[in-house]
């Protein structure tokens, strides 16, 4: 039986601002759709965080036994410099300015932003599709809004009928903002718009003389929306109605918006049943922003090449991080955060490795494993509370060592299903690498450094030399180790 057919899991549905027990469209199926980077420059830190909670949930939704088909975009056209449809294409601007392709500014960022990711050990999409390679998903989706009455055509760009459509149908109910609301907090047009009211948005903008990217249409050359292609696309390969739609928190208003009214002016009804949306990440307790210069990118927070930190810290230390906060909470990058977290996962990766050489006994004493494996899953089956599982994995870490040393005990059945449950928290469904040659190796050598000091510890006890004795157990101890003498020698733990 899979397990998900035993785990009642809830997520925060940001439609409904409340948490609803998950029914997937077809049982045992999950279509997941989340909104990528438009590849104009170096991947945001921002945006990995993002990316990394839905690698989090992909990975969670995978164990639980569902067949999960996990579609992520590529943005490589139409995104302006605004939600307003204004300014130039971000990609075309870029590529004006370095005197270079398009395509090639799209090259190097997608190649950059996969390098990443990798490097911080994230799974795969299903489907990664780009706007480019469905022009003319997008194209016919205009026709069909266009035939519904939705949308409009003037001088070669189509612009969706806001107004139109929050006659029939509830613009702003995502977001919770109503369209009176605002039409009263927008600028009059100036005369010099083509839209019938500041609130509607492109669906195909015309493409001036000196636009790179453009593609041939019934309307003439130009190129899609911004918001068109991810309705497109999310639609083609999830269906009219699929299961979750994610994203940044920055990406409810308008863009996600926009795609419910798309969708429903399209086919009648609501693209997605579950909407979910990852807060923000600070700096050092003030929002990122390349203009005032508190921003850092992933590569150099990986190199600890920056002004910002005091040393580099690695893939597992930055992801183990972003999982201590819920992906819902904004999430505040400080150096002394990261040194917290890089010494909490040393402690993971510690009782990994001790617990494959733990002793076990006829009987288990100490901890109830059935009852803290079931903690996890109650931990991630409530909208994905990382922080509380973890908070369990260190209550595991606690009668690990107990077991360790001496004081509690464990059944070779019970410490099957604490390694088994251990390894695929961590691994598994955080996304931490196993790193176990490093880690065994580094453990062997303290371990054995330790083993050495307590031999002569021995020796100068032997020797009446109590002042050696006591200055190798107290030095020891300054620094976390603590030597525990009994009828069968000394033993030694790690704080």
């Amino acid at each position: 039986m899979p397990l998900y057919q035993d785990q009642e899991l809830k997520i925060y549905n940001s439609l409904s601002s409340k948490k609803e027990i998950f029914k997937p469209i077809n049982e045992g199926c999950v279509g997941m759709y989340v909104c990528g980077p438009t590849v104009y420059s170096n991947v945001h830190l921002g945006n990995v965080r993002t990316f990394m909670s839905f690698d989090m949930i992909f990975r969670y939704l995978k164990h639980l036994g569902y067949k999960v088909r996990y579609v992520r975009n590529i943005t490589d056209a139409g995104h302006l410099e605004n939600d307003a449809d204004e300014g130039e294409d971000k990609i075309t601007k870029k590529a004006r300015l370095e005197q270079i392709e398009p395509m090639e500014v799209v090259q190097r960022y997608t190649v950059d932003f996969h390098n990443i990711l990798d490097i911080l050990n994230f799974l795969p999409p299903s489907i990664e599709p780009t706007a480019t390679g469905h022009i003319i998903e997008q194209i016919e989706l205009i026709k069909n809004i266009i035939g519904k009455g939705f949308a409009y055509e003037v001088d070669g760009s189509v612009y969706f009928d806001v107004h139109k459509f929050n006659t029939s149908y509830d613009y702003g109910k995502l977001s919770k903002r109503k369209l009176d609301d605002l039409i009263h907090n927008t600028r009059t047009l100036d005369g010099q718009s083509d839209k019938k009211n500041p609130q509607d948005f492109a669906l195909w903008k015309k493409a001036e003389p000196q636009h790179i990217m453009r593609w041939p249409s019934p309307w003439g050359d130009g190129f899609p929306g911004w918001h068109l292609e991810c309705t497109a696309m999310s639609t083609k390969y999830l269906g009219e109605t699929f299961d979750i739609h994610g994203g940044g928190m920055d990406l409810k208003f308008p863009h996600h918006e926009c795609e419910i009214a798309q969708n429903e002016a399209a086919v009648g009804k609501s693209p997605v049943n579950y909407w979910m949306h990852a807060n923000m990440l600070e700096l050092n307790g003030q929002r990122m922003s390349k203009t005032t210069g508190n921003t850092i990118n992933p590569n150099e927070l990986l190199s600890g090449n920056n002004d910002k930190m005091s040393k580099a810290y690695s893939p597992n230390a930055i992801r183990f991080f972003m999982a201590q906060s819920s992906y819902r909470s904004v999430l505040d990058l400080t150096d002394d955060g990261l040194k917290a977290s890089e010494k909490g996962l040393n402690k993971l990766l510690e009782a990994i490795a001790i617990i494959d050489k733990l002793i076990t006994s006829k009987t288990s004493e100490g901890f109830d494993i059935s009852t803290w494996r079931q903690r996890c899953y109650d931990a991630m089956n409530d909208d994905f509370n990382s922080p509380i599982l973890i908070a369990e994995l260190f209550n595991a870490v606690k009668y690990i060592n107990q077991i360790k040393d001496g004081t509690a005990h464990i059944s070779a059945e019970d410490l099957k299903l604490l390694s088994l449950t251990f390894n695929a928290f961590i691994f598994d469904i955080l996304g931490l690498k196993k790193e176990a040659s490093t880690t065994e190796d580094n453990t062997h050598k303290l371990n054995s450094t330790i083993e050495i000091l307590i031999k002569l510890r021995a020796e100068a006890r032997a020797n009446k030399d109590f002042a050696l004795s006591d200055q190798i157990r107290d030095e020891l101890l300054a620094i976390g180790i603590q030597l525990k003498d009994g009828k069968d020698g000394t033993l030694f733990s790690t704080n």
